[in-house]
């Protein structure tokens, strides 16, 4: 008799719960998590979500995007200033910036003569 009613007590049991919350690797949930409080502290740290993504690349983008989205949303809804970074900053662009030629530093200054 109790056999006929162990499926029921567990369709019932199983009707009240989230079945992929029980299922899910909370390896996942905590990397989602940690990508999210990346965003909140880049956007807190006035960093661009660009600068985000370079400084954070294992980190996945749609999380930190999203952090970065609900921390914008919550300073400007308290008035919140940021913090300017004092740390780590971003690389330098790829391409290579030239101030001055090779032949310039190669030529001496012009010495004045005393003879006029």
């Amino acid at each position: 008799m109790y056999l006929r009613l162990l499926p029921l007590a567990f369709t019932l049991l199983l009707a009240g719960c989230d079945l992929q919350a029980l299922l899910a690797d909370p390896r996942v949930a905590q990397r989602e998590a940690d990508a999210k409080a990346i965003g909140s502290a880049c956007r807190h740290g006035l960093r661009s979500i660009e600068d985000c993504y370079v400084l954070n690349e294992k980190a996945s983008k749609a999380s930190v995007f999203a952090g970065w989205k609900e921390m914008d949303q919550y300073m400007r809804d308290n008035k919140i200033e940021g913090i300017a970074p004092l740390g780590v900053k971003p690389p330098p662009p790829m391409e290579e910036i030239v101030t001055e030629t090779k032949d310039e530093k190669a030529k001496p200054a012009a010495k004045p003569s005393g003879k006029s």
